[in-house]
C-alpha cells in the first residue's frame, strides 16, 4: 500500500508518483489525466492519493483504503 502522489514534474506536464519512488509511474501532459490514472493506482492498491499544486503543496487528499468508520472526531 504505497501513497501516490501528483505533482509538477520538472520537464513540464504532470506526473504520478509513488511516495519514496525515485521516478514517476506515468508523465501526464494535464493534471487532470495523472489525477484519473492516480486515482485508479490508490483504488486498487487502497491507499493515498495525495494531488499538489504548481508550487508543490499539497491541495487535495483522498483516501481509498481502509478508513476507520466511525470517523475518529
Amino acid at each position: 500500500m504505497t501513497n501516490q502522489h501528483i505533482t509538477p514534474h520538472p520537464d513540464g506536464g504532470w506526473q504520478v508518483k509513488a511516495a519514496g519512488a525515485s521516478r514517476a509511474t506515468v508523465r501526464t501532459d494535464t493534471q487532470q489525466q495523472a489525477y484519473e490514472i492516480g486515482r485508479q493506482i490508490a483504488i486498487n492498491q487502497g491507499s493515498e492519493l495525495f494531488v499538489h499544486n504548481m508550487q508543490g503543496q499539497i491541495r487535495q487528499r483522498n483516501s481509498y483504503g481502509k478508513d476507520p468508520f466511525p470517523p475518529r472526531g
